[in-house]
């Protein structure tokens, strides 16, 4: 039911607000479309390149522009991104503000066009950790091979020298290789044990920049064009949402509200509003994780089941046992696993430190959530203005009494023992069941015939007819 709700609801949030805003262009003058990167390139990043290249469809837009600053990220989002460049039927420029480091290089080597500005640099495309240590070599080696796949995609330039024909490469795929592995050499421009990265100057030299720019119209300039209109991809509402709710405080908050929801049901069930408050913090949890490609559809599957074998412990099964302890196993796994990218070549998800980092947001979202939830629920007992406390005294003085001392007419019935009376056992007296004692403290076999002798302290004492 939850997973059902939550794809419901993480569909109809994706639906909502997906229209990139832009300014409306006439189409007098060419087009240039910008697209910043400006941040970690991961799956927000691709989800907003694939929104900004529709647009940029939709608006026929002539060029399109990436302005970029960042350090990297993940390669999966980064391929994908790399990819769509390359197949993109637009002219694709981009103008490195000051980083394209890592994914951040794959991706301008993408581009049709490479600008740089001054004191801006591209390269240093090692795969590593998230403590800055590279990865084994089968990590770097894909890395290469990409790198060097998307740098011959811009081919040969043809260059004839008196009888000579000499073919070159506009972007040589062993500089790209070079960018990630320090165990290569290329002639002239580094040895071993250094990786690749360039300056502006450098990157022209070598062909990885096509000119330098402090701004796009100095770059448009530079490419012949002088007078056009501009477009911007804008973020949605929905993106500045999911930025917000995957804040990890804001995350924490929510992981708070799911626990503590589900401890203020164990101490009162079926209250109904704190199951249904921790019910909502966990869809709104659940579903922008699931729509940044985080949350994976198992680790949802687990977190339901831990919340199913809880309500089985809470309201079917009596005490507290093996299932309750799996329902909270479960409901912890699907906290912390939902924090950690799923991707089989996401090299951060195979690191240690990412999965006890999201480990120690839902411990300590856990323990805070329960130690404010005994404070709380204990002021909450004690206020008599909350309804669903029992605040009122039964005394004695008043009439009322410990028993149903209605039981008391019963005395001098008969009845038949239901279990073996050990002395004690059940009694069943007109179709309603007792707790009989055998009066002599004797053994009453089940099925027996007996008569009710008298009632005291709530139970009924009863001796063989």
């Amino acid at each position: 039911m939850l997973l059902n709700l939550l794809f419901l609801f993480a569909g109809l949030f994706a639906q909502s607000d997906t229209v990139v805003k832009s300014d409306t262009v006439l189409k007098e003058k060419p087009l240039v479309y910008r697209f910043n990167i400006r941040r970690e390139i991961g799956p927000a990043i691709w989800r907003q390149t694939k929104q900004a290249f529709e647009e940029a469809k939709n608006m026929q837009a002539d060029y399109f522009v990436i302005n970029m600053n960042t350090y990297g990220g993940a390669v999966v989002q980064a391929d994908s991104i790399r990819t769509s460049i390359l197949n993109s039927n637009l002219p694709v420029y981009v103008l490195i503000d000051n980083n394209a480091a890592s994914a951040g290089a794959l991706i301008s080597i993408a581009c049709d066009k490479i600008y740089m500005r001054k004191g801006a640099s591209i390269g240093a495309a090692t795969v590593v950790n998230q403590t800055g240590q590279a990865m084994p070599d089968k990590y770097q080696s894909y890395m290469r091979s990409i790198m060097r796949a998307t740098a011959e995609t811009h081919g040969m330039d043809t260059l004839i020298t008196k009888n000579d024909t000499i073919y070159r490469w506009k972007r040589d795929p062993k500089i790209a290789e070079a960018m990630v592995d320090q165990r290569l050499a290329v002639k002239g421009i580094i040895d071993t044990g250094k990786v690749i990265t360039f300056t502006p100057k450098e990157a022209m030299k070598y062909g990885y920049c096509d000119g330098m720019a402090e701004n796009i119209p100095e770059m448009m300039k530079a490419e012949g064009v002088e007078d056009y209109n501009l477009a911007e991809y804008r973020a949605t509402g929905l993106e500045k949402t999911i930025g917000f709710l995957v804040n990890p405080i804001f995350q924490g908050i929510l992981i708070m509200i799911i626990i503590g929801g589900i401890y203020f049901e164990l101490q009162t069930p079926g209250v109904g509003f704190p199951i249904l408050a921790s019910f909502t913090a966990a869809i709104i949890y659940f579903a922008p994780l699931y729509l940044e490609g985080l949350a994976a559809n198992y680790e949802i599957i687990i977190f339901v089941i831990g919340i199913i074998l809880l309500a089985l412990e809470i309201f079917v099964i009596p005490g507290f046992g093996i299932a309750g302890v799996l329902g909270v196993i479960g409901i912890l796994t699907g906290l912390t696993m939902a924090m950690v990218d799923n991707y089989g070549f996401r090299f951060e998800a195979n690191h240690l430190e990412m999965i006890l980092r999201a480990t120690g947001v839902v411990l300590i979202s856990t323990f805070l959530s329960i130690v404010l939830s005994i404070r709380l629920s204990k002021k909450l007992l004690e206020n008599k203005n909350w309804a669903f406390a029992l605040h009122a005294e039964e005394t004695l003085e008043d009439g009322f009494v410990g028993v149903d001392a209605s039981v008391s007419s019963v005395v001098g019935s008969n009845g038949v023992v239901l279990t073996d009376l050990r002395p004690s056992g059940k009694l069943m007296i007109e179709n309603e069941m007792y707790d009989a004692i055998s009066i002599h403290a004797d053994f009453i076999k089940k099925g027996s015939k007996v008569k009710v002798i008298k009632y005291e302290a709530g139970q009924v004492y009863v001796e063989i007819v």
